[in-house]
């Protein structure tokens, strides 16, 4: 019996009618996982460029989160087409690639999520979850629309050579890095410096000029909502690790008493 694949992101991106508010997924747990894509969230981050995860850990999660309505999107850690014909291979439909700093690197992970002629993505769809082992009808010849494929701009060049990424024929949008483009800019820890915020706001509109969607890492609810104003289309506004991470520490606050609960921490 034939199968039909789940819209992708860009497709969702453009039905949409607000910012899509989306979940960070960096413990590389399935359940985790899962009790994001539960949550009412709109989309859940896997993330293979900061968290342990694997690409056996990666199957994993998209099956878990296959139950739900929140669109998956898996980061992985580098542009190599190896990598990412992997990730395509396991069912992702959503690619988001780290640190793309010219139209140049755009153009080359383009070429990774398409098959020939148009790029070199391996062609294995017989025996990958991708095409769920040939039951989806003409998966060769439609692997464009199954896919989408968005790149993160981190860098002072990426800032600047925005308009030419967003530009490119297959990049379906931006996401603004401030951390890493803190970094870049000499603000390191400063994310939500006014410069890094100017530069995001530059990316911004390179995007929204050639028509792509752009969107934004912004875990403190303030800028998150800043941003969503100044246009961001999708937003990523907290990870699993970094809600554990504050929601035991609260618990300790209130129950144990501070010299105790710093012992314990290690510090």
């Amino acid at each position: 019996m034939p199968l039909r694949l789940n819209e992708t992101f860009r497709d969702r991106l453009a039905a949409a009618s607000r910012a899509l508010a989306g979940g960070w997924v960096c413990s590389g747990s399935p359940l985790v996982a899962e009790i994001m894509a539960g949550s009412g969230l709109d989309w859940v981050l896997i993330d293979m460029e900061h968290g342990p995860n694997t690409l056996t850990g990666v199957l994993a999660q998209l099956q878990a989160i296959a139950g739900y309505d929140a669109t998956p999107v898996v980061r992985v850690p580098i542009g190599d087409p190896v990598i990412i014909k992997q990730v395509l291979d396991l069912g992702a439909q959503n690619i988001l690639v780290p640190m793309i700093s010219s139209a140049a690197e755009a153009e080359a992970v383009v070429a990774a999520v398409r098959y020939p002629p148009r790029g070199r993505r391996g062609v294995g769809s017989a025996l990958a979850r991708s095409a769920r082992w040939n039951r989806v009808d003409d998966y060769l010849q439609n692997a464009d629309a199954f896919v989408s494929l968005f790149v993160q701009i981190e860098t002072a060049a990426g800032v600047d050579a925005a308009a030419e990424i967003a530009a490119v024929d297959g990049v379906d949008g931006l996401f603004l890095g401030p951390s890493d483009l803190a970094a870049s800019l000499g603000l390191l820890g400063a994310q939500n410096h006014p410069e890094v915020t100017a530069a995001a706001h530059r990316a911004f509109a390179a995007g929204k000029a050639a028509g792509k969607p752009v969107g934004v890492n912004a875990f403190d609810p303030d800028a998150a909502q800043a941003y969503v104003d100044a246009g961001a289309d999708f937003v990523a506004v907290g990870a699993d690790v970094t809600l554990l991470a504050r929601g035991s520490e609260s618990l300790a606050a209130r129950w144990v008493p501070s010299a105790e609960a710093t012992r314990r921490a290690g510090y």
